[in-house]
């Protein structure tokens, strides 16, 4: 995916985006649509250099230029004829592109800079429909339903697999490791085959949400898969179980059914789209401080029955026999 920027000939349409995997994939309708837009130039995304492995799978992106935070990006090549601020209201991030001395900035607006004019940012907003709007704004086409994904070239570990990802980046967003495990008990007494995802810092959390649910380490795969082995595990399952992250988007890309558990974040923010029966979003009703340094009041309302149904629930749907998708609050 690499271009060498000493024949590149094209010219340059920046966009900044330096976070997580859920990031990226709630962004991909806006790089798409930037893509249809400037057909001739050469998109090259700045984010974490982790996600290269999935972005041949988002069609849009050209280069990938390894960023994290709001450091100005380390590039190289001549000024970008267009930034795009797909990272925040700024004005960190509106600097860091502005470093880049290019052509023209798309951003929201923000009072600290002045000269630039933009859409303002609506802090209730979908974070799809956030970024969709902010290219509406310069007359830019997004559809902020396009969120698929191309079929993973990397090989699925697991085949047909229930996957329970019971990570997250932040403490506020980890429903506890044993009621996950309590769920995968149920669901292994179904006949299901469940596998624990994570990444190689939640080795152990997965492996004591395996252990509680009875599975031997075999089933967990938690720093144990690639990127794109993930994609791919997920774009096969039967059923997703997670927390709000980066999973949770995945099958929301792939279209498998899933149960995302939410707060502090409600998903009217950080959700499936509606009209998506396959999803399932539990949520108590309320929000809070999404970077706390432990479970989030609200996430500890959901109970492993609420989850434990909601699971049963999706894996019986007939096809075509779907309910209409809602936002279902968690009892209690």
């Amino acid at each position: 995916m690499a271009v060498d920027q000493t024949v590149e000939t094209r010219p340059t349409l920046f966009a900044l985006r330096a976070l997580g995997l859920g990031d990226l994939l709630t962004a991909v309708p806006a790089l798409r649509a930037l893509a249809g837009r400037y057909p001739r130039h050469r998109l090259v995304l700045a984010a974490p250099g982790e996600l290269r492995e999935l972005l041949p799978l988002a069609a849009a992106v050209d280069e990938l230029l390894p960023t994290a935070g709001l450091r100005p990006p380390a590039w190289r090549g001549p000024p970008p004829s267009v930034a795009v601020n797909l990272h925040g209201r700024g004005p960190q991030s509106i600097d860091a592109l502005a470093a880049l001395r290019p052509g023209r900035i798309l951003s929201f607006t923000h009072p600290e800079r002045p000269d630039l004019d933009g859409p303002e940012w609506w802090p209730d907003e979908h974070e799809v429909v956030r970024w969709c709007r902010l290219l509406r704004w310069y007359d830019i086409p997004a559809d902020p339903d396009d969120l698929g994904l191309r079929t993973p070239r990397a090989a699925n570990p697991v085949p047909g697999a229930v996957v329970v990802h019971p990570g997250a980046a932040y403490l506020a967003r980890r429903w506890p490791a044993d009621r996950y495990g309590a769920v995968i008990r149920r669901l292994v007494a179904r006949g299901e085959r469940v596998v624990v995802t994570g990444t190689a810092a939640e080795r152990e959390l997965a492996g004591r949400a395996a252990e509680t649910g009875g599975l031997s380490d075999r089933h967990v795969l938690a720093g144990h898969t690639t990127l794109g082995q993930v994609a791919a595990l997920v774009a096969g399952a039967r059923l997703v179980v997670s927390s709000d992250t980066g999973v949770a988007h995945l099958a929301t890309a792939y279209g498998r059914p899933s149960v995302t558990l939410f707060g502090p974040m409600s998903p009217q923010a950080w959700g499936p789209p509606p009209g998506r029966p396959e999803h399932t979003a539990l949520w108590a009703g309320r929000t809070g401080d999404p970077r706390a340094d432990r479970p989030d009041p609200g996430l500890l309302e959901i109970t492993v029955t609420d989850v434990t149904d909601a699971a049963l629930h999706a894996l019986t749907l007939a096809p075509g026999r779907a309910r209409p998708y809602r936002t279902r609050r968690a009892a209690g």
